[in-house]
Formats: C-alpha cells, structure tokens, sequence
C-alpha cells in the first residue's frame, strides 16, 4: 500500500516503467480503463537543475476559463477584478463570484462570509502566508515565484515545491488503497500516458481550499491532473478534472502553466513567524511544531 509522507526523498534516475491502465482525466470527465499511449516518458528534469516556475503575475489563479467547455473553476466577482501584485497598479485582494453554478449552497454561504469579511477590509487567508499546506488541486496554484522540481523514479514521481519543500508523492503503476486515511495532500497515484503525467488523487482530508478564493471542498474530493510539456518544451500545462458531490453540483476542469527554469540546488524556505509578530497578521494561526528534535 501507498504509504504518504511530506519529506523529501533520494534524488532517483528516470526509468521506464510498465504502463497499466488507471483512471485519466481527458476533459470534463475521467476515461476509465484508459490504455497508455505508446511513446517516450516525458523527463521533466534531464539534467537535474530543472524546474517550473511562475509564468504570469495571477500565477495563483487558475488560467481564464473558457466557458464553452464546461463549467470552470470559481473566478473573481466582474464587479470588483482582483489585481495581482505586479501589473503597475494598485493590488487587491479576491472576492468570489457566487454566480458559478459548480457551487453547493452551503459553499456559497461560506464563501459569502469570506467576501464579506474582504469587503470590510480584513485581510482573507491564502494558504501559502500563513505556512499552510495546499492539497490538491491548489498545489498547482499554490505559489507566484518559488520554483517546482520533480524528481522520476521507476516507481514513483516526487514533485517539491520549494517553498516549504511541500512534497507530493505520486505512486507509479499501482491502484489506489480502498480506503485511504484522509491527509493534507491525499493519495496520488499516477501514470504516464505517452508524453504525459496522469496523476489520480483521493483520500483528502477538507483542511483545504481548491483555490485562493477560499472554495472549500469535502472529503469526498477526486482530483485528476494531466502533466505535460508544451511550447517546445519551454512551458509545463496541467489539465486538472475536479469532482466533489459533497460540495459541488458538477464536475469541473481548470488549467494551470508554469515556465522551465534552470536552477542550482535545491534550497530550504522555511516559513517564518516574523509577519505574525511584525504585522499583528491574525487571519490564522502559523503551523507549530513544539516537539524536540533531540
């Protein structure tokens, strides 16, 4: 059985693997039993200094959906555009439209609190300021700057975000377990399909938003994301299927890039208390480990 952890692993070699048939997201919905295309295993980092990194300044929003191939992911209220930091004018915070069709009513009455609370000038939480893990699927929009790496292995695709060294571990050619403890990150398991990386995620705990806008889900989310790179290779695209009964009317899709980057070692950003202490910034509290190490 799959057994998830949040530390980083041994860097491996990639190697070739046996294709099995697992559940592949192709767009509105998964195509059972799918049959790997043959072709060679896409290597997202050859020479080890690789990685994947913002490519726009509302990098922690998901790309504009185009509403002619289904329904989208939560974006912001037209009424008031979010501005990201970057764009030469002055930044705001989001607020949800309500108006998507994917949302549950008591998601909406929640997401209607949030908005409030923006509205009347606090500040809302984003996972990434207050040292919080992502899950899935706002891992692919987790961050603006800090780089991706991802680490092939025969067995297993480990992808780092280094910010926080947050770890997904993403099992080859193996079925879920039948019923996975719920944790932060859930159970990846994954193959590829010619040049790209399907990776099928269940057994999330609901600690965690799918977005910035604060959309909550349930434990009942299944997440399906297709890895690939395009732009000759100059851009990594990931294709995300999203589906949760208990907290949306339907499935949805979204889409996500990232640029390629050469960068050194890996290095360790680790989430300081500073911001809390410095700027009173009590929208929750930091993650805290009292435990010794020795």
């Amino acid at each position: 059985m799959p057994k998830l952890s949040l530390l980083c692993v041994t860097v491996g070699l990639l190697c070739s693997v046996a294709f099995l048939p697992v559940l592949a997201a192709d767009g509105v919905k998964p195509a059972a039993h799918q049959k790997a295309a043959k072709g060679a295993i896409p290597d997202f980092n050859p020479d080890g200094f690789t990685a994947w990194a913002a490519d726009r300044p509302a990098s922690d929003d998901y790309l504009p959906h185009d509403k002619t191939t289904g329904p989208g992911p939560v974006e912001s209220d037209p009424k008031f555009p979010y501005v990201p930091n970057g764009e030469g004018r002055q930044s705001t915070y989001r607020i949800a439209d309500l108006t998507n069709p994917i949302l549950k009513p008591w998601v909406k009455e929640l997401m209607k609190a949030a908005n409030d609370d923006v509205h009347a000038g606090k500040v809302p939480f984003i996972a990434r300021e207050r040292c919080w893990p992502g899950g899935v699927p706002l891992w692919d929009i987790y961050n603006r700057g800090q780089p991706v790496h991802i680490i092939q292995t025969k067995d297993k695709a480990v992808m780092i975000n280094e910010l926080f060294a947050s770890t997904r571990h993403i099992y080859l050619n193996v079925p879920h377990t039948k019923k996975p403890k719920p944790s932060w990150y859930g159970e990846s398991v994954g193959h590829y399909e010619g040049d790209t990386l399907v990776v099928d995620t269940i057994g999330q705990n609901d600690k965690t938003y799918v977005d910035n806008y604060r959309t909550p889900h349930t434990t009942q989310i299944h997440v399906i994301e297709r890895f690939r790179m395009v732009n000759d290779g100059k851009s990594l695209e990931v294709k995300i299927w999203v589906d949760d009964p208990g907290a949306f009317n339907m499935p949805w899709t979204a889409r996500s890039t990232w640029r390629r980057i050469q960068t050194g070692q890996l290095i360790e950003d680790y989430c300081e208390p500073q911001n809390e202490s410095f700027f009173g910034y009590q929208v929750a509290p930091l993650p805290t480990d009292s435990t010794p190490d020795f």
